[in-house]
Order: C-alpha cells, then sequence, then structure tokens
C-alpha cells in the first residue's frame, strides 16, 4: 500500500522542487544575482520535463498532478522570468515598468488554465507557446542583456506575452520520436549558459553541475526506454 502511495507520489515530489527552485529564483533576482537567477529557471525546466515522462513511466497520473504542475508553471516559467526581466530591464521605468512585468504571469496563467479544460480535444498540437517556452526563451534573453538592446527584450517580452493566449495552432509532436519544447529549449539554455558564463570567467555554483549530470542521465534512460517499448510493441 505504502509502496504503490509512494510511486504515485515521486512525480508530485518533482513537481514541488519545480515550484520551489522558481521561488528560489525570485529571491536570487530580488537579490541581484541574476546569475543564479537563471540558473535556477534552467534546472526548474529540466524538473518539469522530467515529471511528466516519470507519471508516465510510472503509470502515476493523476488530476492532482496535472493541477499542481501547472501551479508550479505559474510561479517558474510566468513570476520568475518576469521578476528577472523586471530587475534586469523595467526597473529603470518605475512603476509603469512593475506593472508591464505583471502582465507575462497573467497571461500565462490563463494560457494553463485554457489548456487544462481543452487539452484532451486538442492532443496532437498546443493552443498558444507553452508557458514552458515562453518562459525559458524569455529568461535566455534576460541572460543577454548586456549586449541586447532593451526594445529587444520588451518586444520579446510583449511578443510572448501575447503568443501564449492566441489561438495559433503549434503542433505538440506527442507523436514523433524527437524532443519536445522543453526539452528544445532547456537544451539551448544550457548551452547558452555555458557560452555566456564561461566567457565571463564564472563559477557555476554545485547544484548547477548536479542538475546537468542527472538531467542527462535521465533523459538518456527515457528515451532508451520508449525505443524499447515502441519496439515491444512493433513485435506484438
Amino acid at each position: 500500500m505504502y509502496g504503490k502511495w509512494f510511486k504515485k507520489s515521486i512525480p508530485n515530489l518533482f513537481t514541488l522542487c519545480n515550484l520551489y527552485v522558481g521561488f528560489l529564483s525570485i529571491f536570487f533576482a530580488a537579490n541581484g544575482d541574476f546569475r543564479n537567477a537563471s540558473i535556477l529557471i534552467l534546472i526548474g525546466m529540466m524538473l518539469d520535463s522530467m515529471d511528466g515522462r516519470l507519471a508516465r513511466l510510472l503509470n502515476a497520473q493523476s488530476e492532482i498532478g496535472k493541477e499542481l504542475d501547472s501551479l508550479a508553471d505559474v510561479v517558474t516559467f510566468g513570476v520568475a522570468p518576469s521578476v528577472l526581466v523586471y530587475f534586469t530591464t523595467f526597473s529603470n521605468h518605475g512603476l509603469v515598468g512593475l506593472l508591464v512585468a505583471g502582465m507575462f504571469p497573467l497571461f500565462g496563467a490563463f494560457r494553463l488554465a485554457r489548456f487544462n479544460v481543452t487539452s484532451k480535444n486538442s492532443m496532437h498540437y498546443f493552443t498558444g507557446i507553452p508557458i514552458t517556452a515562453a518562459g525559458g526563451i524569455l529568461t535566455l534573453v534576460a541572460m543577454l542583456e548586456p549586449w541586447v538592446p532593451s526594445i529587444v527584450i520588451t518586444s520579446t517580452f510583449v511578443a510572448l506575452s501575447f503568443l501564449m493566449v492566441s489561438k495559433i495552432k503549434i503542433p505538440s509532436f506527442k507523436d514523433v520520436p524527437i524532443p519536445k519544447y522543453g526539452t528544445i529549449v532547456t537544451t539551448l539554455f544550457i548551452l547558452i549558459i555555458f557560452l555566456v558564463y564561461r566567457s565571463q570567467r564564472f563559477e557555476y555554483p554545485i547544484f548547477f553541475y548536479i542538475a546537468i549530470a542527472l538531467y542527462i542521465l535521465f533523459m538518456g534512460y527515457h528515451f532508451r526506454k520508449t525505443k524499447n517499448q515502441k519496439k515491444s510493441e512493433a513485435k506484438k
């Protein structure tokens, strides 16, 4: 009995960790540590791409897990990137900058709510860009703030906000054996962090190395198991 409960709780633990690193990212951004704030959002993207896969691998999907995932996404990929952009770009505009920065999580929350009530009818495409991808792209742009004009960051911020709630159909690639959007953006995120911060000779916190290693191991295991499952189904 307890073993079954523990197995079903594992994906939710990853989701809660995702929520917590979002909170930590906000804390670091508010204290001017934008490097760790952006890295924590990256780790949140890793955790977000792992919890759903774990739920399917363990056959532990649940309604509470689905709702918990949406709540975590609002914080880690809605609020945290907005706070990061506010302190790196919008803070010079006072109250107006604060009000504009708050729009991104509002659009993201609406997008998630709409997805939760329509996802059963749209298994092969997303309506609007997923908040995970939007938050990751926004964080990438904010990281490049010293080299990117503020007008570019602002335009990206506004465009992503409206793309999330737009009715543009984006293929989900659920039936195609390629990495999903979260995985693609996460991989780009890792590469850019290495390039940007290595060029400035920063040292990465130890949890960054641990998270990268665990993520690579998990993704390798997941794709290998998925491939074996497809081979077994083909033989049947």
